[in-house]
């Protein structure tokens, strides 16, 4: 047993958030292997992972900033909301104002930034549960793309579209490949290894640690780089005018910047901290009121990118932009491992969990599963992660529902005070 807890820890890392984050993606590829089967091949083809990509971009933006929000301890149902009012605004400002599709995007940036900080302000500073300040928010700026929009679609010019539905472009000589796509790949296999031999070097020069065996590190080397390889070469051995995604482009950026950022900043230790134990983390020097604000402010931001994502490769703002968003965000956060109580979650966690999500919905449908018992599906999914999650609490392991309910648990009531002894001057003695 030792044994074999020693291969987890070398293998995986010896914390609960990565064992349960790998686990995760041990249950992502056994998705992927099914549906493969299933769908005869389809589910690893070129032009299906290209469109998975970029089909599912801007709820994994969602689900970065939705991540910020819950470890903070709180929940946003307004994100779709805002992307779907966000869009219209940006498709109206392009198309009848002639306003330049990059000061387009500015502008989206902007006002989404501008309503999380308005959202921000009642959460942080009023004090108003974040949970029915963006409640009243997806009704408010639902509404607002209705009315803005009249109810009716608002196309964008084809430069804007890069975002959405952009590739990487060709260059070089003819290979049968994209070449950009290849160097990415390469790059990305170089930054991998990279990171292991720098990991090994830290852990030998911290007294009293050891690396692990080199086999381990060969393995996982060996298992990374071929996902790297063969993901590359897929997307870059789509028909001819696709390649890696723009939008796959952004996401990856922010997944580093967002990773980095919650690692290995005092911002990002701060909404952990705030999270954890918001009334010892402001006893610590916390400022409460100001990571709140910056937490609903980026997520506003975040929500803006990815409805200008959606509308890029939509071609065009319509009413029904955004509708459930916010539920599709929510429960890849959850099934990426955070806790609904606060404190705890990653950003790679997150990515995973909506890469479950969205390998789920799209082998279902390469299957000719209905609209309807895809719904059905995907809840049941969720549901058996709940179980799952009860069955680990159960066997001591970390639970997502125990961290919910630990708040309304009833504690052992202590025992009643014993009164104090009298003072010589005849009163009870103060503590």
């Amino acid at each position: 047993m030792s044994r074999l807890k020693d291969l987890q820890k070398n293998l995986f890392g010896g914390t609960t958030s990565n064992a349960r984050q790998f686990g995760m993606i041990f249950t992502l590829v056994a998705i992927i292997v099914y549906f493969q089967i299933a769908t005869n091949g389809l589910t690893l083809t070129s032009g299906n992972l290209i469109a998975l990509t970029q089909q599912y971009a801007y709820i994994s933006i969602l689900s970065i900033g939705m991540l910020m929000v819950i470890v903070a301890g709180h929940i946003d149902l307004s994100v779709g909301s805002v992307a779907a009012f966000v869009g219209i605004v940006v498709a109206k400002a392009i198309h009848e104002y002639d306003v330049p599709w990059p000061a387009g995007i500015v502008l989206g940036l902007a006002v989404g930034a501008l309503i999380g900080a308005w959202q921000g302000f009642w959460v942080a500073y009023i004090g108003v549960p974040a949970f029915i300040v963006t409640l009243a928010g997806m009704l408010l700026f639902r509404g607002g793309n209705q009315y803005i929009g009249n109810a009716d679609t608002v196309p964008v010019p084809e430069g804007f579209r890069t975002i959405g539905a952009g590739y990487l472009p060709e260059v070089g000589p003819a290979t049968g490949y994209n070449n950009l796509t290849l160097l990415l790949g390469l790059l990305l296999c170089a930054a991998v290894v990279w990171r292991e031999w720098r990991s090994r070097r830290v852990r030998q020069q911290m007294e009293g640690a050891e690396p692990a065996p080199m086999w381990v590190s060969v393995l996982r080397l060996a298992i990374m780089l071929g996902v790297i390889v063969f993901a590359t070469l897929r997307f870059a051995g789509g028909r001819v005018g696709t390649s890696f995604p723009i939008s796959g482009i952004i996401l990856a950026v922010l997944v580093i910047a967002y990773s980095f950022y919650t690692r290995n900043t005092a911002g990002g230790r701060h909404i952990y901290a705030v999270g954890g134990n918001a009334r010892a983390a402001e006893l610590s020097g916390v400022q409460l009121r100001r990571v709140n604000f910056l937490v609903m402010t980026n997520m506003g931001l975040l929500a803006a990118l990815a409805g200008m994502i959606f509308v890029a490769r939509s071609a065009a703002s319509g009413p029904q932009d955004g509708l459930s968003w916010e539920l599709d965000a929510i429960a890849a956060v959850f099934i990426g491992g955070a806790a609904v109580s606060g404190g705890l979650g990653t950003v790679s966690g997150s990515i995973v969990g909506g890469l479950v999500m969205a390998v789920l919905n799209n082998g279902l449908q390469l299957i000719g599963t209905g609209s309807d018992m895809v719904q059905i599906i995907k809840g049941l999914f969720l549901l058996g992660a709940v179980a799952l999650d009860v069955y680990n609490k159960k066997q001591g392991r970390f639970s997502i529902i125990g961290s919910l309910t630990r708040p309304f648990r009833r504690e052992t009531p202590p025992p009643p005070a014993v009164p104090a002894a009298p003072s010589p001057t005849g009163s009870l003695s103060r503590k």
